[in-house]
């Protein structure tokens, strides 16, 4: 690849640092997916391209790149521009609780702030203690149950999806952290082919993205799979299905965790009978709340009527 001769005046890391950077805020791009600004991003990408760690030392972003250094970084930052992708697309890569997973475009960008809650041992929402057997509904990339895993390193871990595609990259991601014979995969449509058993947390980030939400998406969160985000009219139309069913696979003093996002209000709104606490986060995130699998089991009856 040449190097434009407007950028040959450009040479060190930092350069093409703060040249991507202006690139993407140019080209009105969008953040989300593991970045919240162009600075951050830019940095990620060029010292990916350079196949250098994020944390590289500042005091080494003011050496000069050679020509096919150069080529290489304008490739990829271009490619984000062009493409629209989410980053995590371009290096194959995103970060959830600490841990690299592999992503690619037949899952979503891990980001839930789910992640907090894994790594405070779902505490103070249940006894850690007591858990034994945890669920992750809707896994996508496997990430919530492979750092569940790695907090509850005794406890029984099973993960589902309806995506075969979604269930591959999972396998992935399960044998880069070596628990292939540690983690059960089942590939179901929430809770059909999962076998009846009890869990002590089911913790899941379903599609809850509405139709206005939909359409209104920007270009990079349409570059996800529609089927992990579109949920109907009040984007509670898995949710609908996960609560009238996960009172059966809940221990007595079992949890569900579940995200919903902007369908928040929609969810208050629809089972305002339903005691669901909403979880603060130290760093950010929402539209997360905790039923208490008792309260389920009491409420059956009037959240099957709702939610059919």
């Amino acid at each position: 690849m040449s190097i434009p001769e407007p950028l040959q005046v450009l040479s060190t890391i930092r350069d093409f640092v703060r040249w991507g950077s202006s690139e993407f805020l140019r080209n009105e791009l969008v953040f989300g997916h593991g970045f919240v600004n162009a600075m951050d991003e830019a940095r990620y990408l060029v010292l990916h391209a350079l196949s250098l760690p994020y944390d590289w030392p500042d005091s080494y972003l003011d050496t000069t790149l050679t020509v096919d250094e150069r080529a290489s970084v304008i490739e990829v930052l271009r490619r984000r521009v062009d493409t629209r992708q989410p980053a995590a697309y371009i290096t194959r890569e995103s970060w959830f609780c600490g841990l690299r997973f592999y992503v690619d475009e037949r899952v979503l960008v891990p980001r839930s702030p789910i992640a907090e809650l894994i790594s405070n041992h779902f505490e103070p929402w249940v006894d850690s203690h007591r858990v034994s057997r945890i669920l992750d509904l809707c896994t996508g990339s496997g990430c919530i149950a492979i750092a569940a895993k790695y907090q509850f390193p005794d406890a029984e871990v099973c993960a589902s999806d309806v995506s075969a595609d979604a269930l591959e990259v999972a396998g992935v991601n399960l044998e880069q952290h070596e628990l292939g014979d540690h983690i059960v995969l089942y590939e179901s449509d929430l809770f059909d082919d999962i076998p009846q058993s009890k869990f002590d947390v089911i913790v899941t980030n379903p599609p809850y993205v509405d139709t206005e939400d939909m359409d209104a998406l920007s270009a990079e969160f349409k570059r996800e799979p529609a089927l992990g985000l579109r949920a109907g009219e009040d984007g509670l139309q898995l949710v609908d299905r996960i609560l009238a069913r996960a009172g059966e696979y809940l221990s007595d003093h079992g949890i569900l965790i579940i995200e919903v996002g902007n369908s928040q209000a929609a969810l208050e709104q629809k089972y305002d009978f339903l005691p669901m606490t909403w979880i603060d986060f130290e760093f950010g995130g929402g539209g997360v709340c905790c039923i208490q699998a008792q309260d389920l089991k009491r409420q059956q009856d009037a959240i099957t009527a709702v939610a059919s």
